[in-house]
């Protein structure tokens, strides 16, 4: 990438902040430069921002409707502008061109859904006349927002996930703080724009800049906030929910997620399958393709069609078209990639292609033979790695699939209506995928994890919506 590019230090009060709480440079994942200087907001603007949007909450109300246009601007001033938010997209993160494109076009289909959900968002009638002594009454639910929604955003989803948190929060009525990796803040200032342009009241959002550990810890100190939607790290979710008490959280957390291939299927198109999984973002996703279990009677032919496939991606700069797999979001998670690749191998594993490094790319890596004390196999990866092994017994491979502490998603190729059922009814997971790879998501659908993946309410626009309001009950008594 290059050229110059710059952030404020917020937007607090209907207002950008040209100053904050010390600057520091955004550097270009690929080339190491730096294409930006960023202020973190400091702890009066925070409290301010908080202050302002909870004041707005009650002078400042916009009926469905006007929610519902706003939100339906916004997905055409992103399809408007795409070129201009795939540019950015890519800054902020070294996605290859192809990532950073899909990532603008589902915004653009996900602030759409939000704005349908907001025309439809109603309570039902309660048939409180089937109570005791109840003639004469009649009962209903109404649906309001909580209040002030706070958005806690990762990295490896700059604009969708944005969208995923901030656009249900207003279909619903919220005012929204948003607080995105410190990673990728040009992305959140060029939505937050988005919004106001499409005609959103500047009370209505914040955004505030700084590191989790920081801004993050003083966003869960805000006594205001009634809601967080937070995606990130099973550690810092857990912190999270530890710190608000009983307010409401929608946490969207780590993952290990597996992918089954069984023998009955087209060996060829499920390798084609898994490798995009894999190395969609570099791998930087919480449902990639990590861990393939194949039936032993074809695992050998899969593992050549995947390593095929692996050696026809092109792994680079992301500002050329023929990248399909850009760096990885820092250097230091490189060699952290490199490293597991690495002790996997130490530990009798082969790598049979790939997992070489240079600066912050790494080349696409197929490992076999991995035993279960590698990291690679017990723990989140967010890189561009897979490691395949094989199964005889289908039950043990789901069994062995469940033995780890997350719980978010998992795909099955299979021709078999018995083993699809089996696999629906034994994985331990919020999604199951039947011919598809772990990472077959679509953004209307409801999205969430069990175990250590996940915790309250699930993301999808018709779901988050709802989560992000409260229904009370009205009962009137005629005379």
């Amino acid at each position: 990438m290059s050229g110059t590019m710059t952030a404020v230090a917020g937007f607090v009060d209907g207002k950008w902040l040209e100053e904050g709480g010390g600057a520091a440079g955004l550097l270009d994942k690929y080339t190491g430069e730096v294409i930006a200087e960023v202020a973190a907001t400091d702890r009066p603007q925070v409290s301010a921002a908080v202050a302002a949007l909870q004041e707005s909450q009650r002078r400042v109300v916009l009926p469905p409707r006007q929610r519902a246009d706003v939100l339906l601007r916004a997905a055409e001033l992103v399809r408007a502008r795409r070129a201009e938010l795939i540019r950015t997209v890519q800054a902020d993160t070294g996605f290859a061109l192809g990532d950073a494109s899909k990532e603008v076009d589902r915004t653009a289909e996900t602030l759409t859904l939000c704005a349908e959900e907001a025309k439809r968002l109603v309570g039902h009638m309660v048939p409180i006349q089937g109570a005791p002594n109840s003639l004469g009454r009649i009962s209903y639910t109404k649906c309001e927002p909580y209040g002030l929604v706070c958005a806690l955003t990762p990295f490896n989803s700059p604009l969708n996930t944005v969208a995923h948190k901030v656009a249900p929060a207003i279909a619903a009525g919220n005012s929204v703080l948003l607080k995105p990796a410190s990673l990728t803040p040009l992305s959140a200032q060029s939505f937050v724009q988005l919004l106001l342009d499409a005609g959103l009241p500047p009370e209505k959002i914040g955004l505030v800049y700084g590191p989790g550990a920081q801004v993050g810890r003083w966003l869960a100190e805000e006594p205001a906030i009634d809601y967080y939607a937070f995606t990130g790290s099973t550690a810092t979710g857990e912190q999270l929910h530890r710190s608000v008490g009983m307010r409401r959280t929608q946490l969207e957390m780590g993952s290990l997620a597996s992918t089954f291939v069984c023998r009955d299927v087209d060996v060829e198109a499920a390798a084609t399958a898994i490798v995009g999984g894999a190395l969609r973002k570099s791998g930087q996703v919480c449902t990639s393709v990590q861990r393939v279990y194949v039936d032993e009677g074809i695992c050998g032919e899969l593992v050549r069609l995947v390593v095929d496939g692996m050696a026809k991606e092109v792994a680079g700069d992301p500002g050329d078209p023929a990248t399909t797999v850009g760096p990885l979001i820092a250097r230091a998670e490189a060699c952290r990639v490199e490293e597991w690749i690495a002790e996997a191998v130490r530990l009798g594993g082969e790598a049979v292609c790939g997992g070489s490094r240079r600066g912050s790319v790494v080349e696409p890596a197929v490992l076999v033979d991995v035993p279960d004390s590698a990291r690679i196999v017990g723990a989140e990866l967010f890189g561009p790695a897979v490691v395949i092994g094989s199964y005889s017994d289908f039950g043990e491979a789901l069994e062995e699939a469940n033995s780890t502490p997350y719980g978010l998603a998992a795909g099955i190729f299979t021709n078999s209506l018995d083993l699809s059922f089996q696999a629906i009814d034994a994985l331990d997971v919020g999604n199951v995928y039947i011919n598809q790879t772990s990472g077959s998501r679509a953004d209307l659908m409801p999205f969430g994890g069990f175990k250590l993946s996940g915790f309250g309410g699930a993301e999808g626009p018709a779901y988050a919506v709802r989560d992000m309001s409260r229904e009370k009950t009205v009962t009137w008594a005629l005379s």
